[in-house]
């Protein structure tokens, strides 16, 4: 059986934060893999409170230096330093991640020492990959260095593990073989690699948080199964949204529709629309009827 992946909005408003959401901050787990995608003041309190552990942490990836999306840092290192963690914290983020995360380190005097390694994604890029799935960034424009992210799931071939079972074939190099396409011969008998073997498409997460419409959001996001994308302006708000260089809803759901994915969940939720979130998604639903809009805590897995 494949891995799930699982998604935790610990954070879904805006640059304020109201009684009911928390700062923005997004944690993608993945077999042994969790990613947490922007840090908003309050985070580590969030793990807290969907009972999750911060010490699993294998990834940050920053979209942008606004506060909002990273006040919660510092806080969240202390804990760590303080917990024990003992992997490498790897961190990605925009240009100019590597000189803020060295002065989080000189002005916050942590206790306990665990290795962090940063690196600046500045072009387009796939910048992190294993067997089973990639990383990969593109810029954004929201008047501060700006990435956007996707999340990738290769396809694979996989094998049928009933039939396996009832086979009686060995594990080993034979069953190899069958993975790779190949027939082959046990005891005398010809297996079938057709009969053994199915496609298992992969899947795609695109991730915008904070930017101005741009002719680089379709394409990254094309096909994704989850388009998961800032929400922070109706409609009625374009203009406003245009002069802070974000996304109004109705834009983000034309995109969504334009570009075939499966799923917008709408997030970074403004407070103005706390008492009528069905404004919001009423208007994405114009566009793209798939759309849905998420609360701290809420979990979603594909």
């Amino acid at each position: 059986m494949s891995n799930k992946l699982k998604i935790t909005f610990l954070g879904t408003s805006d640059a304020i934060p109201s009684a009911r959401r928390n700062h923005t901050s997004i944690l993608l787990n993945y077999g042994a893999e969790n990613i947490l995608i922007d840090c908003g003041e309050g985070t580590q309190r969030q793990f807290r409170k969907a009972k999750l552990n911060p010490c699993k942490l294998t990834k940050i990836l920053i979209t942008h230096w606004h506060g909002d999306h990273v006040l919660g840092i510092p806080g969240l290192l202390q804990t760590l330093a303080l917990s024990g963690y003992n992997k490498i914290l790897y961190i990605y983020g925009p240009r100019g991640t590597k000189k803020y995360i060295e002065e989080i380190m000189k002005i916050f005097n942590f206790v306990g020492k665990y290795e962090i390694k940063v690196e600046e994604i500045i072009n387009k890029s796939k910048f992190f990959e294993t067997s089973d799935f990639y990383l990969e960034a593109e810029q954004m424009e929201h008047g501060t260095p700006a990435n956007a992210y996707n999340f990738i799931i290769k396809d694979k071939m996989r094998i049928d593990k009933k039939k396996l079972e009832k086979s009686k074939l060995p594990l080993g190099p034979l069953i190899k073989n069958l993975k790779e396409g190949k027939d082959i011969i046990y005891n005398g008998k010809k297996y079938k690699s057709k009969d053994f073997v199915y496609f298992e498409k992969g899947k795609k997460i695109s991730v915008i948080l904070d930017t101005a419409m741009n002719s680089r959001i379709e394409p990254f996001v094309k096909n994704a199964e989850l388009f998961i994308c800032e929400s922070s302006f109706g409609s009625e708000l374009e203009k406003e949204a245009r002069e802070r260089m974000h996304m109004a809803v109705n834009q983000t759901a034309n995109i969504a529709k334009k570009a075939k994915v499966k799923k917008l969940i709408l997030t970074h939720i403004s407070s103005r629309y706390e008492k009528n979130l069905n404004q919001i998604l009423n208007e994405a639903k114009k566009f793209f009827k798939e759309s849905y809009l998420v609360k701290d805590l809420d979990v979603v897995e594909v």
